[in-house]
């Protein structure tokens, strides 16, 4: 499904230049778990934004299910991206000023081709998988971090993306918590989902299928275990 090529990147200023992945080789199936460990600074995020789209590569390559992301334009990735990437944060990234159910209704307004009347079903089913419609006219404010963590991932799952990125999901919860959004994610997988996951938690990375080693923008090394 994803597969990267001598991927690197460099952030420039006018004082120095900073190299956040050194000529990353990288291949990730459907339906993998992959999670990416690392100290903080090692280029976990960078890779994450990367596979996402959210950011692009100085150099090298990335494919996606056989086709070179170079070649699409700003539009043509833009709508890659809608359609295939889910995204979960640390830190929720809910908007305060609207309710739950509005929060994940909003991954799904640029979906164009979806009826507004789909769009709640969508919305309602997100919430109810993630056992948080009950919530569903709360503010977030009004939620715990790990019913917002819920909430971040219904709304990462609303328009039904082939690939979860997971950027340290835990890292704002408890070990309780922690261990629900976990058992979230095995069971997100477990019905299809690719997803790639950020940790700095070896006994969360157990649950990955694949785990990436880095230090310094690089990979040190891999660990695969053959997919059920």
């Amino acid at each position: 499904m994803i597969t990267l090529r001598k991927l690197t990147k460099v952030y420039r200023t006018a004082e120095r230049e900073t190299t956040g992945l050194r000529e990353i080789d990288l291949d990730i199936l459907p339906g993998e778990f992959v999670a990416v460990m690392g100290p903080s600074g090692c280029g976990k995020s960078t890779l994450l934004n990367i596979v996402g789209m959210l950011d692009s590569p100085t150099s090298g390559e990335y494919w996606f299910d056989s086709e070179n992301i170079a070649r699409f334009s700003e539009s043509q990735v833009s709508r890659l991206r809608r359609k295939n990437f889910g995204f979960v944060f640390q830190s929720f990234n809910l908007i305060d000023d609207l309710n739950i159910e509005e929060n994940v209704h909003l991954a799904l307004v640029y979906h164009r081709d979806i009826s507004a009347r789909e769009r709640r079903r969508c919305v309602k089913d997100a919430l109810e998988r993630m056992k948080i419609d009950h919530r569903a006219h709360h503010m977030p404010q009004q939620l715990s971090g790990g019913q917002q963590q819920r909430v971040a991932i219904a709304r990462a799952i609303v328009s039904r993306p082939n690939v979860i990125l997971a950027d340290e999901p835990t890292g704002n919860l408890d070990s309780e918590n922690g261990e629900a959004v976990m058992q979230l994610l095995m069971e997100l997988n477990a019905d299809g989902t690719t997803v790639l996951m950020a940790t700095h938690s070896s006994s969360y990375a157990d649950c990955a299928h694949h785990v990436v080693h880095m230090v310094d923008g690089a990979i040190s090394r891999e660990s695969v275990r053959q997919l059920i």
